[in-house]
């Protein structure tokens, strides 16, 4: 009688633990992602479509990291597309003036701008509020000057060209494979943010941005957190960067403008702070709709701009947690 007792609890417990596995993001939530990415290409009719997905996905990885840093930590970042210019100029020069294999030139460069936000980050990051926000859009600024005014190291203004992206010999080209290789790495990048958001740290990061000083009273060091996930935020804006740049074969000052880091920004928040997939989601919707409405020519802004309003007062924490909220009520 126990053993029957025992069984049917077992058959019961199936259902809810794999309900649980779908909810998590780590298991669930990553798995439907990487379902999305495979079947993306059927629906993709030709090179063009391949390379707005590709966008997307270079988009969505700097996101990603940017959300660990304004969702999760509560701090504001201006400059976010400087990390970026710099990781795809860092790639390109030692590629192609020091002949350094494009794999290592990216590891390499990705490894320069983390070390310079961890020296920048230790004095920016000891502001607060709006000073933050003037300090790191300074930052940006600076590096968008120094790359358009260096014109005999970056190129200047008309920039300068990549060499192919290079592994062992084989070159990578063409926009499908470059589909699953961004594919593949904003996967990886979702995983490691997933990850971190469940480890100490993310839990620390979630303390930080609701009172800094309850969660230095309970042992936390709040500088280090926030100069943590400045830096690991700095290193995807670098990956993603120096990805670009390879896909592109030239790379301009224009990746580290203001209005780069001003739309990286706007697709956090649209798709819903604190939450990894609304990053992806918000990447997505920016970076596809400006694409759609060239329909309409001459009032392309005007619809943009009469979107991203609609959405903010109709969705005000963001599309994805917003709709997740509303289908959560429906169900109970």
């Amino acid at each position: 009688m126990e053993f029957l007792v025992q069984s049917r609890a077992n058959v019961s417990e199936r259902p809810a633990n794999r309900a649980r596995w779908w909810a998590s993001p780590r298991t669930g939530g990553l798995a439907v992602l990487a379902l999305a990415i495979a079947l993306a290409p059927l629906a993709l009719a030709n090179d063009y479509f391949f390379d707005v997905a590709i966008l997307v996905g270079l988009n969505a990885i700097v996101c990603v990291g940017l959300n660990l840093l304004i969702g999760y930590a509560g701090q504001i970042s201006l400059g976010h597309a400087g990390f970026f210019g710099l990781g795809a100029y860092g790639s390109a020069l030692l590629a192609a003036r020091y002949g350094i294999p494009p794999l290592a030139a990216l590891a390499a460069a990705t490894a320069a701008v983390a070390l310079m936000a961890f020296v920048v980050g230790r004095p920016i990051l000891r502001l607060k509020g709006h000073y933050l926000a003037m300090a790191t859009l300074g930052l940006g600024v600076i590096v968008s000057i120094v790359l358009a005014n260096e014109d005999q190291i970056t190129g200047g203004p008309d920039g300068m060209p990549v060499p192919p992206f290079a592994v062992f010999g084989w070159t990578v080209s063409g926009e499908q494979v470059w589909y699953w290789i961004i594919g593949a790495c904003l996967l990886l990048a979702v995983w490691v943010a997933l990850n971190l958001i469940d480890s100490p740290t993310g839990r620390a990061l979630r303390a930080l941005h609701t009172s800094e000083v309850a969660a230095e009273v309970v042992g936390i060091d709040s500088a280090k957190q926030k100069l943590l996930v400045f830096v690991i935020s700095a290193a995807f804006a670098a990956i993603a960067g120096g990805l670009t740049a390879f896909y592109s074969g030239f790379v301009t000052p224009s990746k580290a403008s203001f209005l780069h880091s001003v739309e990286l920004v706007t697709m956090v928040v649209f798709g819903g702070m604190a939450s990894t997939f609304g990053a992806i989601v918000g990447a997505a919707v920016l970076t596809v709709l400006p694409q759609a409405l060239t329909v309409v020519k001459d009032y392309e802004m005007v619809v943009f701009g009469a979107i991203l309003m609609a959405t903010m007062i109709f969705l005000p924490r963001g599309a994805v947690p917003t709709l997740a909220g509303w289908f959560a009520r429906r169900r109970g």
